[in-house]
């Protein structure tokens, strides 16, 4: 059975993955469900101009796609499952 956590629980758990391969399925915009392998503090593929934006006030975590070969963002406010340190957990809406 999945263990339920509220939005904030989960932005904080992918925080402190600390690189650590991580999955999540959320709701694109498009409203097609994603399940993406990734994780954070990859720093390939960077080119040093940073971001037009700041995601966090978006509600959107970066993270780098492990399937893609490219970074992506979760919004927080899809998101439905979160699968890291070996346990699963249902996000809250």
């Amino acid at each position: 059975m999945n263990k339920k956590i509220s939005r904030d629980t989960a932005q904080q758990y992918i925080y402190e993955s600390n690189g650590q391969i991580f999955s999540v399925t959320f709701r694109k915009k498009n409203g097609e469900i994603r399940h993406m392998n990734c994780r954070r503090g990859v720093s390939k593929y960077v080119t040093g101009a940073g971001l037009k934006f700041n995601p966090e006030s978006r509600g959107l975590v970066g993270v780098f796609d492990m399937q893609k070969h490219d970074y992506r963002f979760i919004n927080l406010e899809t998101l439905q499952e979160l699968r890291c340190k070996g346990d699963t957990y249902s996000v809250e809406q």
